[in-house]
């Protein structure tokens, strides 16, 4: 077994349109947003940086230096949510939806397993190096399911806030495992 690397998770800083479920709407992140992920993640020491194409994660991430785009990397789509707070749609859907994300998803929108298949992907993709991807609160709990093994429930338990930074170590393998060795809130 190969040692392992580090694979740091940086959840995009506050976006413009905060409070609202953002999944392929592009919200610019804030200027305090940006700040916040440069002052959480400008000392690592990595290799790589990769980013979701949404300008909320690009721009985190560019700013801490050059950085590979993949558009896997993404929140998950909310479909016809997208873009709206929780106080625009229907209570019993939205409930639902947090309940079985599969059995539920948004209307027109993405289910978790399709989250965690595409992420899944990503993870697969990753060389055996020091990496930072700078990602959407939804991705990072599909990477906790997929690489620690969390299930669905589980990762909800872990608090995300704009400009989180999740720190695992991985180890290569059929499948890779990691484990967390910090969580950093904002």
């Amino acid at each position: 077994m190969t040692a392992p690397f580090r694979l740091y998770l940086l959840r995009h800083g506050e976006p413009e349109l905060a409070g609202r479920m953002l999944g392929r709407t592009d919200s610019p992140v804030t200027a305090a947003g940006l700040a916040a992920c440069i002052a959480r993640a400008g000392d690592l020491t990595v290799t790589r940086r990769i980013a979701s194409d949404l300008m909320r994660a690009r721009r985190c991430a560019e700013a801490l230096g050059p950085t590979e785009i993949d558009p896997r990397w993404r929140e998950l789509d909310f479909g016809d949510w997208d873009g709206r707070s929780a106080g625009e749609i229907d209570a019993a859907a939205l409930s639902a939806f947090w309940h079985d994300p599969d059995a539920a998803p948004p209307p027109g929108g993405e289910r978790w397993s399709d989250l965690v298949a595409r992420v899944g992907a990503a993870i697969a993709d990753l060389r055996p190096e020091p990496t930072l991807v700078v990602t959407h609160g939804g991705a990072m709990r599909a990477t906790l399911h997929i690489l620690c093994g969390f299930d669905r429930r589980a990762v909800w338990a872990f608090a995300l806030p704009y400009a989180s930074l999740v720190t695992l170590e991985i180890w290569d393998g059929e499948p890779r495992s990691a484990q967390v060795t910090e969580l950093a809130g904002a």
